[in-house]
């Protein structure tokens, strides 16, 4: 048998090669003549046939024409076939200049035979090979087991798609349609494959079984991504995207690099438009100081600040390993800039001292903080030393070293906070407002809620328990947060420093809130599997300090629209520079007692509005 799973011995492949050359020979004598050859051609034509045969056998021998592994041939293999025919055809046309001018005033072989003779046997010689590995496709994978698989896109990122997995994985998959939103590709076909209008989508799903359906358009409206995704879940079809043709490899899409779409995928929304020139005047050129920068928000706001060519980055951060993977990382983007990391905790006063002598920062990213709610209300000591002292401490060597801009990032937990965390990031924003109002440094405040994917986020730890079947747990059914993606978060922040004036605190637009469960829900099913059946859902009740819905204003606060319709700046009471500074050197003062209850007696005193819930700090509000 030619098709079967040992390659196939080239010496049989040399001989089926050469029996269609000789076939050939014979075919082009025949279609020369009519299929009526003349008895004077008849005579000559056996010296003929094994004259251009061993010629034939010599070129396939020089060029290994027959050496290729049949199953996997390429179109490299029959560029090499269609060379190896050209050479030998080339060598007749030698021989019959020869005959006419040395020997005697004849062509041995006439020239329309050689051309006729040369594409006979360039087709059969490639046709051969293509069936043979057409057939040992259909063999290993025959028709009625391939998947069947949408392209959304009839752009050139749906072509490339269509070709990557004809190339990579074409044994495997069988691309049944195309969908377009475009009228003018509607109703055509694309490589032989029919292309139809996106409200034919729910009756090709209904009428085939169509395992993945590839997003293959590079910017696709959030709303219609995520109504496209639910239309497919409801027909067990996973959904698979394209990555953007920057990310494409030597720019060639790899069968790799076509992934599953993810959750932070669908909470996407409509491109943030940011005024880069004015966020370029103030980064451009400058020394800027990030601390927390091994962080999930402080990495990106280096990522999103490297964009504009500082002159210096300074990347501070108390977590060895992920400040490591950071300077890794940062080889790659940041080429020209000068860049320290630095391993040191904020609140070490002397130590940031010289960071500031030493560097002398235009402007301040301070992304540093505990954020992980039960574990500070576990620990409020460790609270204030970072939250709250850590953040006077950065803020007060910005202005001694006169830094221009102070950007603090805080969090929606600071709003009538009912934990630790909360009430400690409250503090430090009532601290920085304060500061704002005595000197030359300008002090903004960004606030906003969950950032996917972020460490300490939910998306994660869902992710890592449906790896491991479950079951994804979760606090409460009806906890419901406010959730933006990790980069639209930190550009955000960058618009809100450029344009701060100083003292505002920036609150960004969430969107709507999202319950918990239903984003569990939606995990489970992308991941192709089915809620309270492959993954079960367990509620294991509120956490310390954790409440239900999530609040981006106080009560007493309101807001004020600003040039972004993604930022607003909330209207806060204002606070004694002097009477907070007092406030925080009492409570910082409680630390080396340890007194839990103490320190948060005064952080409630410091904070009105903060009200411990499901907390064993309730009775401190009796």
């Amino acid at each position: 048998m030619l098709i079967t799973r040992e390659n196939t011995p080239r010496w049989l492949i040399f001989v089926i090669d050469l029996i269609i050359a000789v076939s050939a020979v014979l075919l082009a004598y025949l279609l020369r003549f009519n299929f009526a050859i003349p008895s004077s051609e008849l005579k000559p034509l056996p010296q003929i046939v094994l004259y251009m045969a061993l010629v034939r056998s010599v070129s396939f021998v020089i060029a290994r024409s027959y050496a290729g592994i049949i199953r996997y041939t390429s179109t490299g293999d029959a560029l090499r076939v269609f060379g190896t025919v050209l050479g030998g055809s080339f060598a007749f046309v030698i021989t019959n200049l020869v005959t006419f001018y040395f020997i005697g005033s004849y062509f041995f072989i006439p020239f329309s035979v050689i051309i006729i003779d040369f594409l006979a046997t360039s087709f059969g010689m490639i046709t051969f090979r293509l069936i043979v590995k057409l057939a040992f496709l259909e063999l290993q994978h025959p028709e009625g087991d391939k998947v069947n698989v949408v392209i959304y896109g009839a752009g050139e990122a749906g072509i490339t798609a269509k070709h990557t997995l004809d190339r990579d994985a074409g044994t495997k998959y069988k691309v049944l349609a195309f969908i377009d939103d475009h009228n003018s590709k509607q109703g055509k076909k694309l490589e032989g494959v029919d292309i139809f209008s996106p409200d034919k989508l729910d009756n090709l799903l209904a009428t085939n079984k169509v395992a993945q359906i590839i997003l293959a358009i590079m910017h696709f409206d959030p709303a219609k991504k995520q109504e496209l995704v639910d239309k497919c879940l409801t027909y067990n079809t996973k959904v698979l995207t394209v990555p953007p043709m920057i990310r494409w490899i030597n720019g060639e899409l790899s069968f790799n690099q076509i992934k599953k779409i993810n959750i932070e995928d669908l909470l996407e929304r409509d491109e943030i438009k940011l005024d880069e020139k004015r966020i370029a005047d103030e980064i451009t050129g400058k020394a800027i100081l990030v601390s927390g920068a091994a962080g999930s928000i402080g990495s990106e706001i280096v990522r999103q600040i490297a964009r504009f060519a500082p002159r210096q980055l300074i990347l501070i951060d108390q977590a060895e390993t992920p400040l490591h993977y950071l300077e890794l990382e940062t080889l790659e983007y940041l080429v020209g800039s000068g860049v320290e990391f630095i391993l040191c905790d904020i609140s070490n006063e002397p130590r940031m001292r010289k960071i500031f002598d030493t560097f002398r920062p235009d402007m301040v990213y301070h992304a540093a903080a505990y954020k992980h709610v039960p574990m500070m209300e576990s620990n409020p000591a460790e609270a204030v030393l970072t939250n709250i002292r850590g953040t006077r401490t950065i803020a007060d060597l910005s202005v001694e070293f006169g830094v221009k801009k102070f950007i603090m990032i805080s969090t929606d937990k600071a709003v009538n906070p009912t934990n630790v965390m909360g009430a400690s990031k409250r503090i430090a924003e009532i601290y920085t407002q304060a500061l704002d109002k005595t000197n030359d440094t300008r002090f903004i405040t960004t606030r906003f809620g969950n950032v996917l994917g972020s460490n300490g986020s939910v998306i994660p730890l869902f992710r890592n328990q449906i790896e491991k079947g479950g079951p994804v747990t979760i606090t409460h059914p009806e906890v419901t947060r406010f959730f933006m993606t990790i980069p639209e978060a930190c550009q955000l922040v960058l618009e809100a420093g450029a344009f701060g004036k100083g003292g505002e605190i920036f609150i960004f637009d969430m969107g709507k809130s999202m319950k918990i469960v239903d984003l569990a829900k939606k995990m489970i099913q992308l991941s192709g599997l089915t809620p309270g059946k492959d993954i079960q859902i367990k509620f294991t009740g509120l956490r310390p300090g954790e409440k239900l819905y999530e609040e981006l204003l106080n009560v007493e606060e309101n807001t004020i629209p600003t040039h972004h319709p993604l930022i607003l700046t909330a209207k806060v009471r204002e606070f004694s520079l002097t009477e907070i500074r007092h406030d925080i050197e009492e409570l910082t003062a409680m630390v080396p007692t340890c007194s839990n209850f103490d320190i948060i007696r005064k952080m409630k005193l410091m904070v009105p509005e903060y009200k411990s819930q499901n907390s064993v700090y309730e009775k401190l509000d009796k």
